[in-house]
């Protein structure tokens, strides 16, 4: 069972401090999982954000004082060097004359995900996303028209970077457009090997996949699921049925014929839509972002929320997952 909400606060305040104080016991344990001296120092954190995006270092320093000020919690926020996760998700960009749409399927544990859907303004840009690791960033869209989502990258490596969460929160605090994202997704490091793909609402997309050990690969890909140009983990990809997913996506969007509702409605059915939950890889939520009219979608079978910048309600809904399908109450 996963409760999902909508938080609204422009500037960071008591409602994520609240989050924070909810979610830490938990990350805490994560962030310890391998050890504390697996984890970097705290000023090794600090430089490694001031270095690489130093546009945050004002709200990081915030949101660090709202979470008490610790050194443990302040290394953590930075998710500089994090412990290493394992996601599976679907990803596609439909781009017609008419709209551009950017819709996906995330895949992971239930009880792993933050459900926090969150409304900030906190670099003078507006941004709706699904929060993860308190401020990062699954998936959102910020009021240029510019719309992120994220999947594993389907291989091993792991290195001296920042998880992805915090990269897409860069993004969508920094970028105007898939040009100026492309630019930082190749700059950024990254601890792991991750696919993001990125569109604007000039109807311009990219899938970059990024990795910790090569150079990013930023292309004109509309589809991206979990595997990088070939299959490197042999068994991940047997399990989420990387290929399966890619293939289904590629038919979609190739086909002139496809309209934004066959679209959509294919992330509710397998292939995409998945029920694997006992091994972590069942569908937890599908989001759907139309940049140009500023508005994002979060669905569940049976009940969606509608969402925009300037209709964003707080609300709360209960979602159950289970062997035989979810349920929302």
């Amino acid at each position: 069972m996963l409760d999902f909400r909508t938080v609204r606060e422009e500037a960071p305040g008591p409602k994520w401090q609240s989050l924070f104080d909810y979610h830490w016991p938990a990350y805490e344990q994560w962030y310890l999982s391998e050890g504390e001296r697996e984890r970097p120092a705290y000023l090794a954190c600090f430089n490694a954000l001031r270095r690489h995006m130093p546009e945050l270092v004002g709200t990081y320093r915030s949101l660090c004082e709202l979470a008490g000020g610790g050194d443990l919690s302040a290394r953590l926020l930075s998710l500089y060097r994090p412990p290493a996760y394992i996601t599976g998700c679907s990803q596609a960009v439909l781009a017609r004359p008419s709209a551009t749409v950017l819709a996906r399927n995330y895949d992971y544990p239930p009880e792993l995900c933050e459900g926090t859907i969150l409304y900030s303004r906190w670099n003078q840009r507006r941004v709706i996303a699904m929060s993860d690791c308190l401020w990062g960033v699954l998936d959102g869209m910020n009021d240029a028209g510019l719309t992120v989502s994220l999947a594993f990258g389907g291989r091993k490596a792991v290195g001296d970077g920042f998880g992805a969460p915090i990269i897409l929160r860069y993004v969508l605090e920094t970028c105007d457009d898939v040009h100026q994202a492309s630019e930082v997704l190749a700059r950024v490091p990254t601890h792991m090997a991750y696919n993001i793909t990125v569109a604007d609402r000039a109807g311009r997309y990219v899938t970059a996949m990024i990795a910790p050990d090569r150079r990013a690969s930023i292309r004109r890909v509309p589809v991206a699921t979990n595997h990088q140009k070939k299959i490197e983990w042999y068994a991940h990809a047997l399990a989420s049925e990387t290929l399966i997913r890619e293939r289904q996506l590629s038919i979609l969007v190739d086909d002139e014929s496809t309209s934004e509702a066959r679209f959509v409605t294919a992330f509710a059915a397998p292939p995409l839509f998945r029920h694997d939950y006992g091994r972590g890889l069942g569908t937890i939520y599908t989001a759907v972002y139309r940049p140009a009219e500023g508005r994002a979608s979060f669905r569940w079978p049976g009940l969606a929320l509608e969402l925009g910048f300037d209709d964003f309600p707080e609300e709360r809904i209960t979602v159950r997952y289970g062997a035989r399908g979810l349920y929302t109450g």
